[in-house]
């Protein structure tokens, strides 16, 4: 395969150059413990790089041997004549220090680590893990793994790996590159982008990162301005402000980050006390960013793979309006629902893109959107000329933003040159992105999928696989708003604990609550309903009880002829639940009506962004989860956009005859509530209004009650 010529510059790395270069494009290559047999790890990098035509210097290092495979055999990194970029080691972990310190002295900048039997094997293996970190930081030399697979290159030629998927011809043009920890998930996403027509640019397997971190090798990639798109694989990303940064980065570039993480299934380290808390989950944060700064988060590597393929199409989806061109009504019909529960829609075509296409489609067939050309019109002498005007009519028209099309029993040779026929309208009939969806056999129509992903055009199995991804990619129309800001007085208050805290803190935020008065006996509970002149709430306070009502300690609309008892009762359910820490019941006026929302925010103090979320049903806010989320801080702008994606917005905006809730207000204070939280998002905290009651137009909200958890010692404590 033809390969990029490296620069001829000095044999040594300037330091100014990126990492992206130390990393990916070397001048030359060390192989330490390269093996002169034919088989094997040892034997592969060496194969992998003549056999993708590595432009730069190759040096096997073995002392058994004076050469391999008619190259030159050093005994040592430091013996090799004019120094060297990059070690690939490939002896065992107790000797990877030694080679270290071996290539330090030679002037190398990086060292790849293949060698397992680190961190992952258990004490005395990550004792050996901590040598080698310790080593890379006394000659500041950069260390990938170990326990990984390596990197790739493919414009340069550079296969500095000994995965088996390597073995193939790649050709790197797609300006998609992949980073993972697995390498055994490495191995599959450069054995599985070949089906999807994704061709990879660069690729890395990062290992137990004792150094580099897939994180910030995906930020080396967004440097190359040939890579466009950038494929990760994560088991955990600590560093949230590291993130964060790469995705603002990827951003502000136009380019896009697509994560697939795992792990999300395990048990949190902590037990969220808020209802929003515990429904959002463990990676709630790095969700929150990620809809913030348009990373894509996907569930599999064939989601990965497939958006990887969708983004890598010469014309980027700018809309979410399809066109579907069908040889099957029923297809189109499946294709139409598939879009439409995710968002996408299938607008009519104009009046005159469907009188043009009656000339091409049978009477019996639709010229509308979905086109059905029904299967008689591949079976005529001007099928394939037809049909790719059928395609270029439906994808110029104005109404579309792209399209797709939906293939049934379409095989052998007549599927082959059908084939041609898109290949032919999609680079240079439309200058929108095409998509097919394939629904035959792979093994009879397996040469006209290799001509379709060759010409970067990705095919799909079914409606619903594009339908997803397309869902995945299609630009977002939320949170366009940079007018946010941060309220370090709310913030203040929410981290200092004090006698007061709620009252200061209500009043920082500038949201109105109900104001309960404590009652420590039952004559004092009577007096106060008195007062107040109108049925109350009461609700036992101890502060070792976070929700009230799961232990039975509120009742409502209590009469003041009453109170006196109901105090009495609630005393007597603490005692029932052990509550040791009661001060008395705390009694307030009955909440003007309205639609209870939960409004949170939480932060976890390790550099992402705070959490903003607003759920539907107060206390049973958990029964419906109805819930949106975002990264603090939202203006209220934005915090009403937020309120559009409960299932519940229907009931704040009126319904049937019902008159609409003050969302204006609501959105005031989940602003409010960012603002807050933005300012505080450097400690780890829990808070959380439950219920705010949203009254009707123009007549505001009430905070009824309010959780607030500060993380202290590394806990939680409320």
């Amino acid at each position: 395969m033809s390969t990029t010529t490296l620069p001829q510059t000095s044999q040594r790395l300037d330091p100014a150059e990126s990492l992206y270069d130390l990393l990916f494009r070397p001048r030359s290559v060390a192989i330490v413990g390269a093996s002169g047999r034919g088989v094997g790890l040892t034997a592969r990098p060496l194969q992998l790089l003549r056999q993708h035509g590595y432009a730069g210097r190759i040096h096997p290092v073995n002392p058994r041997y004076d050469e391999i495979d008619g190259l030159p055999c050093s005994p040592t990194i430091a013996a090799i004549p004019g120094g060297v970029d990059l070690v690939l080691s490939l002896v065992p972990a107790a000797h990877t220090v030694d080679v270290i310190e071996d290539a330090a002295q030679a002037g190398a900048k990086v060292v790849v680590v293949f060698a397992s039997g680190f961190a992952e094997t258990g004490p005395a293996g990550a004792r050996l893990q901590n040598d080698i970190e310790a080593a890379a930081r006394r000659s500041g030399i950069r260390i990938v793994g170990p326990n990984c697979q390596g990197l790739i290159h493919v414009p340069t030629g550079f296969f500095g790996t000994f995965t088996a998927a390597a073995g193939r011809d790649m050709h790197g043009t797609s300006g998609v590159a992949y980073v993972g920890q697995s390498g055994a998930i490495g191995g599959s996403v450069l054995d599985l982008s070949a089906e999807m027509g994704l061709s990879l640019t660069a690729w890395a397997s990062t290992g137990n990162q004792a150094d580099l971190d897939l994180v910030e090798v995906a930020e080396s990639m967004l440097s190359d301005d040939d890579i466009n798109v950038v494929l990760m694989y994560a088991e955990g990303i600590s560093d949230g402000a590291r993130f964060v940064r790469i995705a603002q980065r990827a951003a502000q570039r136009n380019k896009r980050l697509v994560l697939l993480r795992s792990g999300r299934s395990t048990s949190g380290k902590r037990a969220a006390a808020s209802h929003t808390g515990a429904m959002l989950g463990d990676d709630q944060a790095l969700v929150a960013a990620s809809q913030r700064y348009n990373v894509i988060l996907v569930d599999d590597v064939d989601e990965m793979l497939a958006v990887g393929a969708v983004l890598a199409t010469a014309a980027p989806l700018t809309g979410n309006r399809l066109g579907i061109v069908t040889t099957s009504g029923g297809a189109g019909i499946l294709l139409t629902d598939q879009l439409a529960v995710r968002g996408l829609e299938v607008p009519p075509l104009s009046e005159e893109s469907s009188t043009e296409l009656k000339e091409f489609v049978p009477d019996f067939g639709a010229v509308s959107n979905p086109v059905d050309v029904t299967a008689q019109v591949l079976s005529s002498p001007t099928a394939m000329p037809d049909f790719a005007e059928v395609c270029r009519i439906a994808a110029a028209d104005e109404h579309v933003d792209g399209l797709a099309i939906v293939l049934t029993m379409v095989t052998g040779e007549r599927a082959l040159n059908l084939a041609h026929t898109l290949v032919n309208v999609a680079r240079h009939r439309t200058d929108k992105p095409t998509w097919i969806i394939w629904l035959a056999s792979r093994e009879q129509t397996t040469g006209a999928r290799e001509v379709l992903r060759a010409a970067g055009i990705p095919v799909f199995d079914s409606a619903g696989d594009l339908a997803r991804t397309l869902a995945q990619v299609t630009p977002p129309a939320l949170f366009q708003s940079d007018s946010a800001v941060s309220n370090t007085r709310a913030a203040e208050v929410l981290l200092n604990e004090r006698p007061g805290q709620l009252e200061a803190l209500f009043d920082a935020l500038a949201i109105s609550r109900a104001e309960p008065r404590l009652a420590r006996t039952p004559d004092d509970a009577a007096r106060i309903a008195t007062e107040l002149a109108t049925p109350v709430a009461m609700k036992i306070h101890a502060k070792s009880v976070i929700h009230k009502s799961d232990v039975g300690g509120v009742r409502l609309n209590v009469e003041a002829s009453t109170a006196g008892r109901t105090f009495d009762e609630l005393v007597a359910t603490a005692h029932t639940h052990a509550i040791n820490d009661l001060e008395g019941v705390d009694v307030e006026p009955m909440a003007r009506p309205g639609i209870e929302l939960v409004v949170g925010a939480t932060a976890s103090g390790d550099g992402y962004p705070a959490v903003v979320s607003v759920g539907f049903g107060g206390v049973t806010t958990e029964i419906f989860r109805d819930i949106a989320a975002i990264a603090a801080p939202i203006d209220e702008t934005q915090a009403r956009q937020l309120l559009t994606r409960l299932t519940a917005w229907p009931l704040l905006n009126g319904f049937r005859g019902t008159p609409p809730a003050d969302v204006a207000a609501a959105a005031a204070a989940i602003s409010a509530v960012s603002a807050m939280a933005h300012a505080a998002e450097g400690r780890a905290f829990e808070f959380e209004i439950n219920p705010l009651i949203v009254h009707a137009d123009r007549q505001g909200v009430t905070a009824v009650d309010a959780l607030i958890r500060v993380r202290r010692d590394e806990q939680l404590a409320s």
